[in-house]
């Protein structure tokens, strides 16, 4: 069952291995804070809906999968959306409407179409952490590089902290602002993408 909490996270990591859910990905990860804020969201829905899908799987008529599913990740998504909007609206209104579109993330749908709907709750539940975990640090690793290039700063907080000033002074006056731009988190994307894919094969051969 560890292999399948470590597959989450390492070979079978949503977003630079799977190459899934890049649209939140790349949205939302110009900062680690805001990268951290999805991951956490993305986490708890994944976790609990794989939850509840293993757990009724073999209740759920096949015809009707994909809208049950629908319905019970909705749930957990609005729970998220909620508690957002309470207790950190900064951090809900940077992610704006990207959190209720967790709803279609090919993450959380193909993990219940391909693995929950199939699987024991045990295995379903580490396989949603593993899942949450590897897209959230994939996420944050890509708003950390983001953030420091592209504003000077790390881990800023809307409405609050500033930010740990990385580069100093100097950098800060002169970001490289199109790292915060689409284009640059494709290139940062595409980067971590192609060390993974070589760190692979210099460990096969």
């Amino acid at each position: 069952m560890l292999k399948t909490f470590i597959d989450g996270i390492v070979k079978n990591n949503p977003v630079l291995v799977l190459a899934i859910g890049l649209c939140p990905t790349l949205a939302v990860s110009t900062s680690a804070f805001n990268a951290l804020g999805m991951g956490a969201a993305v986490i708890f829905v994944l976790t609990f809906s794989n939850l509840i899908v293993s757990s009724f799987r073999k209740v759920i008529p096949d015809n009707l999968r994909i809208p049950i599913f629908i319905i019970v990740i909705s749930t957990f998504v609005t729970i998220v959306d909620y508690v957002m909007k309470a207790y950190l609206p900064g951090l809900s209104k940077n992610l704006g409407v990207f959190v209720p579109l967790i709803v279609v993330n090919c993450i959380i749908l193909g993990r219940a179409e391909g693995f929950a709907y199939k699987n024991s709750v045990g295995k379903a539940v580490l396989d949603g952490l593993g899942s949450g975990i590897g897209f959230t640090l994939a996420i944050f690793i890509m708003g950390t590089i983001r953030e420091i290039l592209g504003q000077g700063t790390w881990m800023s907080i809307p409405g609050g902290f500033e930010g740990f000033k990385v580069l100093g002074q100097g950098f800060l006056n002169y970001p490289v602002l199109f790292m915060i731009l689409p284009p640059g988190g494709f290139l940062v994307i595409a980067f971590l993408m192609g060390g993974i894919r070589y760190f692979e094969a210099r460990r096969s051969a």
